[in-house]
């Protein structure tokens, strides 16, 4: 077809190693296959050899926004507000699924060629399933401590279980940056 995608490419021999790799790579597909929403990346296909793991998605020319942060130091408030809604309307619709991302970061956020963003890297996402109401007082909570530590939210840090707001958190911190 000519058109460009990305490929993720991870080595069996390598997901052996440490248990839950297998886990977290079959959740990220798995949750990848459910989601279908312009500020997340879209996954076409994945497929698998005898040695390794594909996963192919759209190629996101624009680079990280941690990239682009880096480079221009700072964001006008327009552009940065542009961003936070892309950002907001993506970890919405997750949620809207039973998702937490749990590793937000400007790094994890990549660029398209027309300036929009697009939420990446599940690797470390909890899928709940689409049932999830963490809002209810009885509600599931996730309790493991993972993603990147200048993102992590409170009452992840403190080992307390955490859910939504755990998102929002990171988003926050990627505000102020």
């Amino acid at each position: 077809s000519g058109q460009v995608l990305a490929m993720k490419v991870i080595s069996k021999r390598l997901l052996r190693r440490k248990a839950g790799y297998i886990e977290n790579v079959q959740a990220e597909r798995n949750i990848l296959m459910r989601v279908n929403h312009p500020f997340v990346v879209n996954m076409h296909c994945s497929f698998q050899t005898k040695e390794k793991l594909f996963i192919i998605m759209d190629f996101l020319a624009g680079g990280e926004l941690f990239l682009r942060l880096g480079r221009e130091g700072i964001f006008l408030e327009k552009d940065a507000a542009f961003y936070l809604a892309e950002i907001i309307l993506g970890v919405d619709h997750l949620h809207s699924l039973g998702v937490l991302h749990r590793d937000l970061k400007p790094e994890n956020i990549l660029l398209c060629n027309d300036g929009h963003i697009c939420l990446t890297d599940f690797g470390l996402a909890k899928d709940f399933g689409p049932d999830w109401n963490a809002d209810n007082a009885d509600g599931e909570r996730a309790r493991t401590v993972c993603g990147t530590l200048e993102y992590m939210a409170p009452e992840m840090v403190a080992r307390k279980g955490y859910s939504k707001a755990a998102d929002y958190w990171s988003l926050g911190c990627i505000a102020y940056e």
